[in-house]
């Protein structure tokens, strides 16, 4: 009876390791997409808009900005993201 229980617990942390390494990933993945979104934001020029965008793009600004500083820096770094500010290239 200990052998099977031992083993259970064996099979249970390999699940543990495999689902923490699927969120993992999925967290990577996630990162990349907020800070694309984020540089996106940083580079676009609101003055030249759509209106039919203009909900669209509240509602993406809004999600970024309940976003904390340091997931956005992590998000940032994860697409290694550059804006553009005056004709010169800047690293975010």
């Amino acid at each position: 009876m200990p052998h099977e229980i031992i083993q259970l617990k064996d099979e249970e942390i390999t699940m543990l390791r495999k689902e923490l390494e699927l969120l993992m990933g999925e967290r990577e993945l996630l990162l990349r997409i907020a800070g694309a979104a984020a540089a996106f934001v940083a580079e676009l020029d609101t003055s030249k808009l759509p209106p039919e965008t203009y909900e669209a793009a509240e509602l993406l600004a809004e999600f970024l900005n309940e976003t904390t500083e340091e997931t956005l820096r992590e998000a940032l770094e994860a697409v290694k993201a550059h804006i553009v500010a005056d004709g010169e290239e800047q690293r975010v």
